[in-house]
């Protein structure tokens, strides 16, 4: 299935470039516009790749701006939407939740209404059907569900409990899709990831971050006894679950998404260093590095998703296991050094000023 036009917000983000490549090689939309504000995880170098493709088109835009998110509405008309826009580190989240309330809440109200008003010839109340020709694929995540025990995993049917404003800010976004599909009949589908990684995250990630130090021989910072565990999902699999549910998903449902791969946060972080022992065996060992620091305030323990329910619908599986995808993630760290680095120095934000405006 090839849709007319598909919306991609935060497109320009870890998730949201990495599904514009999958959606580009898929074919899965004839035209494709990303729109990102190009805050500091927002990179227009995560695209340079396929800026020349003649699907594509970028447009700087905040969707908590509603004048300019009506009136991009007004002019360019989308059949499919899939939201990624969203602040999302927690640690960021405690330090200034402002930012995520009027992002993840506020932004997703006005991007849902802004949907809802260019929708309203083509949709109805009385109208919506299980395959409509018009969809819109909220991504959220596993944090909305809190903090799980020993055991269990979190299912579509788990309450939300959120224990960080930034959790907190998603589960208001989920409840605000949620509401507009059953009072509007706006065609949405929820999704629910579990940790993801891969090319192009932001330097201040746990993988990424982890990496990045060893390459610099800087301290491997973990956070109280590293016993925090997390289901992590390579980013790869995790946009082919998304193309899935906007082809194939049931409109008014939610489903979860994971990669079957529990680990402990300080079991990551050794195995990232055995990788690196092998990829530059000049500092080894790197678990020398390792630096346990203070926990963050309202530490969630465990997070554990089950994915029977995309698996059984859509046949989804995630197909990265081990630590192949790990490698393969390690490997791109250290083959796109300009990439980080000009991150981490600023200049591509600085560039991005001159180019858009501050």
């Amino acid at each position: 299935m090839t849709f007319p036009h598909l919306l991609i917000t935060g497109g320009a983000g870890f998730i949201g470039s990495n599904f514009v490549y999958h959606a580009l090689k898929s074919n899965l939309a004839r035209r494709i516009t990303v729109i990102d504000a190009l805050t500091y995880a927002g990179n227009l170098e995560n695209l340079s790749a396929v800026a020349a493709d003649p699907r594509l088109t970028f447009q700087r835009l905040d969707i908590t701006d509603r004048p300019t998110l009506d009136s991009f509405f007004a002019s360019t008309e989308f059949t499919h939407v899939i939201h990624l826009a969203a602040e999302s580190h927690v640690d960021r989240s405690i330090a200034g939740p402002e930012a995520f309330v009027r992002t993840n809440v506020l932004g997703t109200f006005h991007l849902l209404e802004a949907v809802r008003k260019s929708w309203s010839g083509a949709l109805s109340l009385q109208s919506v059907a299980d395959r409509p020709n018009r969809l819109f694929l909220h991504v959220s995540t596993d944090e909305v569900f809190g903090s799980l025990g020993a055991t269990g995993a979190f299912t579509e049917e788990t309450p939300y409990r959120p224990n960080s404003p930034y959790a907190a800010s998603k589960a208001g976004s989920d409840h605000l899709a949620r509401a507009y599909h059953h009072t509007y009949g706006l065609p949405v589908i929820i999704s629910n990831c579990s940790n993801n990684f891969g090319p192009f995250q932001f330097p201040e990630k746990l993988i990424p971050l982890i990496i990045l130090n060893c390459l610099q021989s800087k301290p491997l910072p973990v956070y109280g006894d590293g016993q925090q565990v997390r289901d992590w999902l390579f980013v790869s699999d995790h946009c082919r679950a998304l193309a899935l549910l906007l082809t194939a998903g049931r409109v008014g449902e939610c489903y979860n998404i994971g990669g079957s791969r529990e680990r402990t946060n300080l079991d990551l972080v050794r195995a990232i260093c055995r990788i690196m022992d092998q990829k530059r065996p000049a500092g080894a060992p790197h678990d020398r590095l390792i630096t346990f620091v203070a926990d963050r305030p309202g530490h969630d323990r465990r997070y554990a998703i089950n994915s029977s329910k995309i698996q059984s619908e859509l046949g989804w599986q995630p197909t990265q296991a081990g630590d192949r995808a790990l490698e393969e993630t390690v490997d791109w760290y250290i083959e796109n050094r300009n990439w980080w680095e000009g991150i981490l120095s600023g200049e591509y934000h600085e560039y991005y000023a001159r180019q858009y405006g501050a």
